[in-house]
């Protein structure tokens, strides 16, 4: 069995390892499962996890954008019968942004994708981060032509913002933001059955609150987002209302 594992460590497929120790492909294949190396990519070890963050609230705002289908009835996932499937309802848009630091999100519904809403977006995030004091300092966000596009380009150069773009097909950069879409789908947007997206959307807020200053986050050793905001407990109070 050693001699068949030294082999594998050497990238020995079972057909050579079988071939050189005079054994049968079945019995090779049986001791590489057993210990869990008939697959090469575990003989190599996990590229260590490696969690970057900023120092102060502000430093670095997550920003991205996921399309959510348009809700005029409850489709057949709830009531089972296709006859009765709604098309063409369209799509709308959930706008987010994380802050790098404290990881408090703030998200909006917007009716598309384009540089208009985007920047709209961004004067939003900006008033709402303002309300804990945040000071926007850069922005990261992924190659959407909203983000791409001049105009935008120009609005966070006027709020003297630094603007990076993650690179492409690399979306680790940007995982607070992809894992807070996530959460958000599966509690918030998928969550219960909505009758139309007006009664989705007046939910978001609600939940948005929760997640910051109610739900303990195992990452933050089961503190608040709303904790790491740096502020003192009577303007916490005060935002909390």
């Amino acid at each position: 069995m050693e001699k068949v594992l030294a082999l594998r460590r050497l990238r020995y497929n079972g057909w050579r390892i079988a071939q050189a120790l005079a054994l049968s492909r079945a019995t090779v294949s049986r001791i590489l499962r057993r210990a869990g190396m008939n697959r090469l990519r575990s003989l190599d070890p996990p590229s260590p996890v490696v969690r970057c963050e900023h120092k102060r609230p502000g430093d670095l705002i997550h920003f991205d954008i996921k399309r959510l289908a348009r809700i005029v009835k409850p489709s057949h996932r709830v009531h089972g019968d296709r006859t009765r499937e709604t098309r063409g309802a369209g799509y709308e848009f959930l706008d987010i942004a994380i802050d790098d630091h404290s990881r408090i999100s703030f998200a909006a519904i917007l009716p598309d994708q384009t540089s208009a809403s985007a920047q709209r977006f961004f004067h939003m995030t900006r008033a709402y981060f303002s309300r804990f004091g945040f000071s926007l300092r850069r922005a990261l966000t992924d190659n959407e032509p909203c983000y791409r596009d001049h105009r935008f380009q120009k609005l966070l150069r006027s709020e003297n913002l630094r603007h990076r773009f993650t690179r492409p097909y690399t979306p680790r950069p940007n995982g607070k933001a992809e894992r807070f879409i996530q959460t958000a789908l599966r509690e918030w947007a998928y969550a219960r059955t909505y009758q139309n997206s007006l009664e989705r959307e007046t939910q978001l807020q609600p939940w948005l609150h929760d997640y910051s200053f109610h739900r303990q986050h195992a990452s933050l050793n089961h503190n608040t987002l709303a904790s790491r905001a740096g502020l003192n407990r009577n303007n916490l109070l005060s935002l909390h209302i």
